[in-house]
């Protein structure tokens, strides 16, 4: 089950965090990669890794807020491979702050890199995936998209998050048509270079400990199974879900 070999997975945001362990996890089971960031110093270093796998992996520079970078991205994935099977949405940031004190900049930077450049990325891609009759498209969305918080005040990316996960559910109704699934996964939190500062706080940790049944931090490489199932030929009758990855922090 989960073979990859012949498969042309795309991860956004590839260039570290969740984005650079999901792709690790695919070439695992012998996907050939696409890897797409704006770091491209980065990118070309995840690149090397993964081909110590054995498997062939394409770092494209990208900007993801960029319709034209985007774009060109595609075009790029389509001369070289013709195809892409899979579409792991992971790219993505934020900046923090209250409903009270945002900045008009802070919300619009918050939900053009988390929600508006889905949309970009995914409007691209599933063209692609269209003209193959296959495909499987997987946003990473957030738990923080299904409630809210009291540790932090970070209204735009609950409003992005959120975004994402009903477009899961539109873009799996639209397109299942041809071929085509969707479903997004919601982390909990998990140690990036983008969470590391708030996380190693003693404030955060006994939050975290008092909210999260499981009672710590997710691990590395710890996303990768729900990644990899959804993505897989055996998940051909799955779409529109959304997969909490949380360690419980939403069941209760």
């Amino acid at each position: 089950m989960f073979d990859y070999k012949g498969k042309v997975v795309l991860v956004s945001g590839a260039s570290s965090g969740l984005g650079a362990q999901m792709a690790k996890g695919y070439a695992k089971q012998g996907a050939t990669l696409v890897i797409t960031a704006r770091r491209i110093e980065k990118l070309e270093e995840v690149a090397e890794e993964i081909r110590k796998e054995g498997v062939e992996c394409l770092p494209i520079k990208c900007d993801v807020t960029d319709v034209s970078s985007v774009n060109n991205a595609a075009k790029i994935v389509k001369e070289r491979f013709g195809k892409v099977d899979v579409l792991v949405n992971c790219a993505g940031s934020a900046k923090n702050n209250s409903v009270l004190n945002m900045t008009d900049e802070e919300w619009d930077f918050t939900i053009k890199t988390d929600m508006t450049s889905l949309f970009y990325v995914t409007r691209a891609f599933a063209k692609l995936m269209k003209d193959n009759n296959y495909g499987r498209i997987i946003n990473i969305a957030s738990m923080y998209g299904m409630v809210g918080n009291m540790a932090m005040d970070t209204v735009a990316y609950h409003t992005s998050k959120g975004g994402v996960i009903n477009f899961t559910r539109a873009v799996a109704a639209e397109l299942a048509k041809y071929n085509i699934t969707c479903n997004a996964i919601c982390p909990g939190y998990f140690d990036t270079e983008l969470t590391h500062e708030t996380l190693i706080t003693e404030s955060f940790t006994n939050y975290m400990k008092a909210t999260v049944p499981l009672g710590r931090y997710g691990k590395e490489g710890e996303l990768n199974a729900a990644a990899i199932f959804l993505g897989s030929e055996e998940a051909n009758y799955v779409t529109g879900v959304i997969l909490p990855v949380d360690g419980g922090y939403t069941a209760v």
